[in-house]
């Protein structure tokens, strides 16, 4: 090779190597301190893209998960007050067997009407209060349109559990399973038809009480509803009055409770089951998001051990090319030797 002083190779070699080890030692220095070997398109283009991807998906797994995690507990809230329900029924069915008894007169028949009543109200005041953000839980009516305040559609709730808006990213929540559970819905419809042993409808023995099966929100039809647990009549204020049918006794009701009792199980059934549903859901989700992240992680986190390496041997090399690039700097003074 020719001996130049205006050209060093030499030197431009030593530079290019020094500029390739610095940039080098920038990049591990990059890579370690954000965690991540993808920080940039320039990275990894394609992987830059799937993990973008990926994220977007981590993020909707977990609106997802808290998605079902809040129909969960609508659910159970639902659960728990039909509970609550089931409790003031048996008690009233309780009372309405110890009135059946022939060992009580009518002062005390009177007494247990009034528990009886009392209970009947809370029901009512129960399930018409029974609400989770700003969704009533029993108040939808099956066989009428008010039911705009209710918060539910026909087709009742979607839980969208899912990354997707297709059907298998979503939980229907049947509308039945909000279905009006105060007396008037506890009572009526397919129960109000349901005859007695003796033949007597809940309708009729209602209707010999004094009061009415269909408007069990009225204060006087529930107290005609408890008069009639009791084999009582209800005059309103002029007071009550023993039954002159003897059809028309407490152990009549019986069987009507036991149906409104049986229909409260049913919907907490039909409930359970969809909880266990949306808690399988839940626990697929928590899969699906642990596989999405470990994936995420192989493509895109730094290997600290690996980069620290990296960058010693970068740091070794600016530091060699750094001494070597001086000592290329000096080559063409040599020149002044030959003159």
């Amino acid at each position: 090779m020719a001996l130049t002083v205006n050209t060093n190779i030499s030197s431009i070699i030593a530079q290019r190597s020094l500029n390739n080890a610095t940039d080098a030692m920038n990049k591990s220095i990059e890579r370690m301190t954000t965690g991540y070997k993808i920080n940039n398109a320039q990275d990894d283009a394609a992987g830059y893209s799937i993990s973008n991807m990926w994220e977007t998906k981590l993020g909707s797994l977990d609106v997802a998960m808290d998605n079902a995690a809040t129909g969960l507990d609508l659910l159970t809230t639902a659960a728990e007050t039909y509970g609550l329900l089931t409790s003031h029924l048996q008690r009233v069915r309780d009372l309405t067997e110890q009135a059946s008894n022939g060992t009580y007169g009518s002062q005390s028949l009177k007494a247990i009407q009034a528990e009886i009543s009392s209970r009947l109200l809370e029901i009512n005041r129960i399930s018409a209060n029974s609400e989770f953000n700003g969704i009533k839980l029993m108040a939808y009516n099956l066989d009428k349109n008010d039911n705009e305040e209710v918060g539910i559609t026909e087709e009742g709730l979607n839980l969208q559990v899912g990354l997707y808006a297709d059907i298998n990213s979503i939980i229907k929540l049947d509308v039945e399973l909000f279905a009006n559970a105060s007396l008037t819905g506890l009572f009526s419809g397919d129960l109000a038809s349901v005859t007695s042993q003796s033949g007597k409808q809940l309708s009729e023995l209602i209707t010999a009480a004094k009061g009415d099966v269909t408007a069990l929100g009225d204060i006087e039809n529930i107290e005609a509803f408890a008069a009639a647990c009791c084999g009582l009549t209800y005059e309103g204020e002029d007071g009550f009055y023993l039954q002159i049918d003897k059809d028309c006794t407490a152990k009549e009701m019986l069987q009507f409770l036991d149906s409104a009792i049986n229909d409260i199980s049913n919907r907490v059934t039909k409930i359970g089951a969809v909880q266990n549903r949306v808690q399988s859901a839940i626990s697929a989700l928590d899969v699906q998001s642990q596989n999405l992240t470990s994936s995420l992680s192989t493509l895109r986190d730094t290997d600290i051990a690996d980069e620290s390496s990296n960058y010693i041997q970068q740091q070794i090399l600016q530091q060699a090319s750094a001494t070597l690039l001086s000592t290329a700097n000096q080559l063409p003074s040599i020149a002044l030797n030959l003159v």
